[in-house]
């Protein structure tokens, strides 16, 4: 993702802390490479977890991540309705509205 389109949040940690944020990227790659899911799956796995705990940048960061990988917009609308009986309607109702958001910019 280019610099520009990254949340202000993310670009102010940067700039403030870049050892500390550098430090949580590497933490995510190196997760993704201990096992053997690809990386598609592991963002919508990434986005479920998003979805569970209500974070609406986490998933706004893990739909583009997803897509990025290869992801549909079919798949990670289905991968957040399989959590409908795990976290339940109104969470996940909030989570296709925030992934809608990033789907629907394009």
């Amino acid at each position: 993702m280019s610099k520009e389109k990254l949340p202000p949040i993310y670009r102010r940690l940067q700039a403030q802390h870049p050892e500390y944020l550098a430090a949580v990227e590497n933490l995510g790659a190196t997760a993704r490479k201990a096992g053997p899911l690809d990386e598609k799956t592991s963002h919508l796995i990434q986005l479920a977890a998003a979805a569970a705990t209500r974070s609406e940048g986490a998933v706004h960061s893990h739909v583009r991540r997803a897509l990025a990988a290869g992801a549909t917009p079919e798949e990670i609308r289905h991968a957040l309705l399989l959590l409908t009986s795990t976290i339940g309607f109104p969470t996940v109702t909030a989570a296709l509205s925030w992934a809608d958001d990033i789907l629907n910019q394009g």
